[in-house]
């Protein structure tokens, strides 16, 4: 048996891992635990959670709503920077995992909680996301990893053990699970288990929030997104909330097909894992938003934005959301986004996001100046000068290499 806990904030799902965790806790620290649910879009109903963190003894219950600051505060500023880890991951399910720590670490405060507890995996890139998250806003909280101490290293334990403590488990999650799900308003990730042979092609009904692009319309769908300082405002003309435009995007991604992807990526702690994700309103956004900036943004400061991002990236991948690295790139990224306005004007066809239009009021493309007619603000002459300048080393070099 464990102890020195008084009161422990477990991240909580309502679901078999985290139901036992919850008993765990009570029985192995003696401890009282407060659950804490975040409703940061995953789509299920919430409520059930309250009740059954109710019948397991516990007095201090959240169930919140953080979809808007979720999108607001996490996806948009990330988006701004127009990040994709390893050229191919839209980071759904990492940049979820610094709102939840926060979260619970202002809980614990709010309630003299003196530990916090997740359900992470000794395996995986969450718990390490959680961990740096809560040290790095309250460096003296204790920190409790179930799945690094107990000895329920399978799902017939967790199982038994739910029986054993009479913890209500769903008649239909008792059956093996062919994979891990994991779900926010951004994207859905599915790894593990029947998908871990990265030759075998998923089968058709592990994507649940996209059709198959051979199955979409055959007309293609218009959207018009409009953008205020790197950040989507409205759709088709009408203003709409961060959640909400990010829902409704998803909802248009999904229904042509848009925003799978298979991959493999490297994990933070050392090996490589197979995942299938579905990103649909993320990938229309990824493309509009460079749409808005390729017309908006001065050549230097776009190279230089592209330069700091795959650092941004693997700082949110890595768990370094609080970092102060990640929070200079980040006023950097946001100083870059004070004229990106505008609306990017895209067509959406059987799982492909192309850019038909783009319009600012603070555009930096001059029709006048690129026009292959004749024009009065540049004089062809002067690139014979620009060129003999940029080539005057390189010429340089091949004297002196033929010498």
């Amino acid at each position: 048996m464990t102890g020195g806990v008084k009161k422990v904030v477990l991240a909580y799902s309502g679901g078999l891992d985290t139901s036992v965790i919850l008993r765990w806790l009570q029985e192995s620290y003696g401890c009282e635990v407060v659950t804490f649910t975040a409703d940061i879009g995953q789509g299920e109903e919430l409520e059930p959670a309250r009740e059954k963190a109710t019948q397991m003894g516990a007095r201090e219950i959240y169930v919140e709503d953080l979809r808007e600051e979720f999108v607001r505060d996490y996806v948009f500023p990330m988006f701004r920077a127009n990040t994709i880890y390893e050229g191919v991951y839209l980071l759904g399910t990492a940049i979820a995992r610094p709102l939840i720590a926060k979260r619970q670490i202002e809980i614990a405060e709010e309630t003299g909680a003196d530990a916090v507890a997740h359900g992470a995996t000794g395996k995986g890139n969450d718990q390490v996301r959680f961990e740096l998250g809560y040290y790095a806003l309250n460096p003296q909280i204790r920190v409790i990893a179930p799945w690094r101490e107990w000895d329920l290293n399978s799902r017939a334990a967790l199982l038994a053990y739910a029986e054993r403590h009479q913890i209500p488990i769903a008649r239909d999650k008792r059956g093996e699970a062919p994979y891990s799900v994991d779900a926010n308003l951004l994207h859905i990730s599915c790894e593990g288990k029947a998908l871990e042979d990265p030759w075998i092609e998923a089968d058709e009904h592990v994507y649940s929030r996209s059709v198959a692009p051979e199955a979409a319309p055959d007309d293609p769908t218009y959207v018009e997104i409009s953008f205020e300082e790197g950040d989507a405002v409205a759709i088709d003309g009408e203003r709409l909330t961060p959640a909400v435009l990010l829902a409704r995007l998803n909802a248009l991604g999904g229904e042509n097909g848009i925003g799978r992807v298979d991959l493999v990526e490297n994990r933070f702690v050392g090996m490589k894992s197979r995942g299938i994700y579905e990103t649909p309103g993320g990938t229309i956004l990824l493309v509009a938003h460079r749409a808005i900036e390729s017309i908006t943004l001065d050549r230097g400061a776009a190279h230089f934005k592209d330069e700091l991002m795959p650092r941004y990236a693997e700082l949110i991948y890595n768990g370094f959301w609080f970092s102060p690295e990640r929070q200079m790139i980040q006023a950097a990224i946001d100083r870059s986004q004070e004229n990106v306005v505008g609306t990017v004007r895209l067509k959406l066809y059987k799982g492909s996001v192309a850019v038909v239009g783009r319009v600012s009021p603070a555009a930096l493309y001059d029709e006048e100046l690129v026009t292959f007619e004749a024009d009065s603000v540049y004089d062809q002459r002067d690139a014979q000068g620009f060129i003999k300048l940029n080539a005057l080393r390189l010429r340089s070099l091949k004297r002196a290499r033929n010498d």
